[in-house]
């Protein structure tokens, strides 16, 4: 599609059909916030799941060829003796660790498959990526008969503000798989230059299941793929059981180092 015309609707090519049902995703749920220790007591008493609901939420896709060239200072780790007296006065020795750095070079080709970038502002973004991927191999056909019984969202970020993101991911990406590539034990001051070409995109629906409570004040979503099962949560979390947790930590620190004296 030409970018001029970004801003117009555009259907969607594809879905990824419901594979898990709702009565499956309700039983999970409910261990989730069964498990949810943290929680407010009040919490798990409460009867969130009837406030379930499928949607298929639109994304852009992504896919390009990359080759990036890369230059870093490598580090390699060495060991020196170093001397030294303890609280009771002995003497002791220890390996003390020193990092040697050098340049470092080199290039990686990689080809992105279905970049993905949520186009919803409805469900929490980060909750989204928590439960990724969800397998674009069995996308098929856009077809209304999928959608009967659930929502269907209208994409809210645009094609020219998605592809904008998707570089970014990908060079978050070459970042990480250039950063594997050099060598030794350590680096420092890594530069990539990437370019892309054969950039392609799709339109497509992937399904999720959303639960949206108001607990107090504030409003929580958990979010289920609606193909893979799996879950990411935002909950209410108690301050008495929070401080209980840390007092306790507190209570094994300082026996531990009364231990040691």
């Amino acid at each position: 599609m030409d970018y001029e015309e970004l801003q117009a609707p555009i259907r969607p090519q594809s879905l990824l059909p419901f594979k898990i049902s709702q009565s499956d995703v309700r039983d999970r749920m409910k261990r989730w916030y069964a498990g949810r220790w943290f929680a407010p007591n009040a919490f798990k008493h409460k009867s969130l799941i009837d406030q379930l609901h499928g949607l298929y939420v639109p994304y852009w896709t992504f896919d390009a060829q990359s080759h990036c060239e890369w230059q870093a200072e490598s580090g390699t780790y060495y060991y020196t003796t170093e001397t030294y007296r303890d609280n009771k006065g002995h003497t002791r020795t220890r390996q003390v660790r020193h990092v040697r750095w050098t340049p470092a070079a080199g290039e990686i080709d990689h080809f992105f498959d279905d970049e993905p970038v949520p186009a919803t502002k409805g469900v929490d973004a980060l909750l989204l990526r928590q439960v990724e991927p969800f397998p674009t191999k069995e996308l098929v056909p856009y077809d209304t008969v999928f959608l009967s019984g659930f929502v269907v969202e209208r994409h809210q970020i645009n094609l020219e503000a998605a592809a904008a993101a998707s570089v970014t991911q990908m060079y978050a990406t070459l970042q990480s798989l250039c950063g594997q590539q050099v060598p030794g034990n350590n680096y420092r001051n890594l530069v990539i230059q990437p370019t892309f070409s054969k950039q392609t995109f799709k339109h497509t629906l992937l399904p999720i299941w959303v639960l949206s409570y108001t607990y107090g004040a504030k409003t929580f979503q958990v979010v289920a793929n609606g193909y893979t099962g799996n879950i990411a949560d935002q909950y209410p979390q108690s301050f008495w059981k929070i401080a209980l947790l840390v007092l306790a930590a507190l209570v094994v620190l300082l026996i531990f180092v009364a231990a040691q004296q």
